[in-house]
């Protein structure tokens, strides 16, 4: 388990076998189930997720109990209720599995005591992050520039593989369409 989660590091940030030993120390393996919850609105958020197995989605729900998936998370992927992890209050999304998963579970004390621990740690979370940021401006300018078609086929460039894996009505939901607009796009 701890190996998939070496690989990912060391493409950013190699490390030797005695620091890994000291980084996988602070993780915590756990697996779920399909349709349970990592991280439910409304509860505190303990982790921060690193999948090695699996597919999730993270969701906002609003007011009139519509859903807004805002990511999907798969292997070699992070995710969690962010705002809510690092704040240490509770979460205003939901994260929850679509396929059975394995991830590796960080602490917010843990991360903190890594970074503090292993500048190549904070460096390779420092990393993660601009990353992360990048890829949210590009998905807001996306929903505000680009026309349902145009997202569409972006997300079939960047994440084929999302296609067989999540079903249309969540796909429509991250895409901002209606199921039946992407029935017409996915034609």
């Amino acid at each position: 388990m701890h190996q998939k989660l070496k690989a990912h590091i060391d493409k950013i940030a190699p490390l030797t076998d005695d620091e890994f030993a000291f980084v996988s120390k602070h993780f915590t393996a756990k697996s779920f189930r399909k349709h349970q919850f990592l991280v439910q609105k409304g509860e505190p958020v303990s982790y921060n997720y690193f999948l090695l197995s699996g597919l999730t989605k993270l969701v906002y729900t609003d007011d009139e109990s519509r859903q807004h998936i805002l990511a999907f998370a798969m292997e070699d992927w992070w995710d969690t209720d962010l705002q809510a992890y690092y704040t240490r209050t509770k979460a205003t999304l939901s994260m929850e599995c679509l396929e059975d998963t394995e991830v590796l579970c960080l602490s917010l004390d843990n991360y903190q005591a890594l970074c503090a621990g292993l500048p190549k740690i904070e460096h390779f979370f420092l990393e993660k992050a601009i990353f992360g940021f990048l890829a949210a401006q590009r998905r807001i300018l996306s929903l505000m520039t680009s026309s349902a078609e145009e997202r569409y086929n972006q997300l079939v460039k960047q994440h084929p593989s999302l296609l067989q894996r999540v079903p249309k009505t969540h796909l429509a939901a991250f895409l901002g369409v209606s199921r039946e607009t992407l029935s017409r796009l996915a034609v």
